[in-house]
């Protein structure tokens, strides 16, 4: 979780946390230690976001334009911007390679630090610190949020009604556009993360879920009180699979029935939830996700 980028954090704390595990695995500093390659105990895509970033090239528009490129490009000119390309390159790889050993360097001197540390002691500090995290313990996937609909409806007996798609969001600091998130699933909520952000977007009780499912092989659909919020994502089984055991562990679980547009508001039986979950919206239903079956 540390080494994918799944727990953020500062760059020290990252270095106290390799160190802390090179204690665990090997004692105390010595230099016949075993050492293992520095991204088996720091994150690499730290050490990539300190490069600068490529170029950026602006489009080509004119077609007479782009075909005169890729004659240049066959040519002599080509052949320059590639030996550009390959010198670029061979810098990038001399800056990481500098900059892992500065990082090295770094963890060395602090696992020297915990001399006398036993093995014990240095795995339940390195707990200790990624717990300070509020989002431990939940299960993080990659996701791209891609709209969020309002479901409308109106009370006194009136039809419910399906908005049109929108990418805004209602009541919720998400904000709007595709956006890739986290979707954090734990054991009491649901929350959306900017990766490598320690607070929350957005968080949702279980209470507050009234449905979720696939809309198709790569889609997930999270519906929230008035919102269905759609993720691009290709883990929609694992995801549906997940929130469908804490639903279950959190004594909030009902039949699972197929999804259709309601055509009247969803019933008031009150839903009884374990302490710490908030007010049910209403009893949840889970929609199968594609190619799937349910009993």
């Amino acid at each position: 979780m540390v080494l994918r980028g799944y727990v953020p954090t500062s760059e020290e704390t990252l270095q106290t946390l390799a160190a802390l595990r090179l204690q665990s695995l090997n004692s105390d500093f010595s230099t016949h230690a075993p050492f293992p390659r520095l991204e088996e105990l720091f994150p690499p895509h730290v050490l990539h976001s300190r490069l600068p970033p490529p170029p950026h090239r602006p489009p080509t528009k004119c077609r007479g334009a782009r075909l005169r490129a890729g004659l240049l490009a066959g040519g002599l000119w080509g052949q320059a911007l590639a030996k550009q390309r390959a010198e670029r390159d061979q810098r990038l790889r001399g800056r990481l390679r500098e900059e892992g050993a500065s990082t090295m360097a770094a963890i060395v001197e602090k696992w020297k630090l915990l001399q006398g540390m036993g093995r014990p002691e240095a795995m339940a500090a390195y707990m200790a610190l990624v717990r300070e995290w509020p989002g431990f313990g939940s299960t993080l996937f990659d996701v791209d949020l891609h709209a969020v609909r309002p479901r409308l409806g109106v009370v006194q007996g009136q039809l419910w009604r399906w908005a049109a798609l929108t990418a805004l969001s209602l009541q919720s600091p998400v904000g709007c556009g595709p956006q890739r998130l986290w979707l954090g699933i734990g054991a009491k909520a649901v929350s959306l993360y900017k990766p490598g952000e320690p607070e929350p977007l957005d968080s949702f009780c279980y209470g507050r879920i009234s449905s979720f499912g696939a809309s198709d092989s790569s889609t997930f659909r999270l519906s929230v009180e008035d919102r269905d919020l759609l993720f691009e994502t290709s883990q929609v089984e694992e995801i549906a699979q997940l929130l469908n055991t804490y639903l279950a562990s959190a004594g909030t679980q009902r039949l699972p029935r197929p999804q259709e547009p309601p055509t009247s508001p969803p019933t008031s039986e009150p839903t009884v939830l374990p302490q710490g979950l908030c007010t049910a919206a209403g009893p949840w239903q889970l929609r199968p996700p594609v190619g799937s079956s349910h009993s």
